[in-house]
């Protein structure tokens, strides 16, 4: 409908954190793939969320790691676009994201 009111420039962001149990925010990230289907890209913003920091037990400056791994998983399962809060590591997960595809497509 979006696209027949002329409107193009469409983000699916599934609003990580927003009004959301961590049980919610995790079945979220596990479904993600689902909405691929809807033909938009899918923005996530999951850098430092409360659902990273309360699960690992420490303060959101020091969830890097937990955010660099959520980071992969949403890549994997179709996001296109990260919000992130610490660009240099986000950019090697993405590269680490392409090389692992592009070792799969040789296969």
């Amino acid at each position: 409908e979006l696209h027949s009111a002329g409107i193009t420039d469409v983000v699916i962001d599934p609003g990580f954190g927003f009004a959301k149990t961590l049980e919610q925010n995790y079945a979220l990230m596990d479904g993600l793939h689902r909405l691929n289907d809807l033909g938009a890209p899918i923005l996530v913003g999951i850098s430092r969320k409360s659902m990273l920091y309360k699960l690992l037990g420490c303060t959101p400056a020091e969830a890097l790691n937990g955010t660099t791994a959520l980071h992969l998983e949403a890549l994997r399962q179709g996001a296109k676009i990260l919000r992130v809060h610490d660009t240099r590591e986000a950019v090697e997960v993405v590269k680490i994201y392409n090389q692992l595809n592009k070792s799969k497509q040789e296969q």
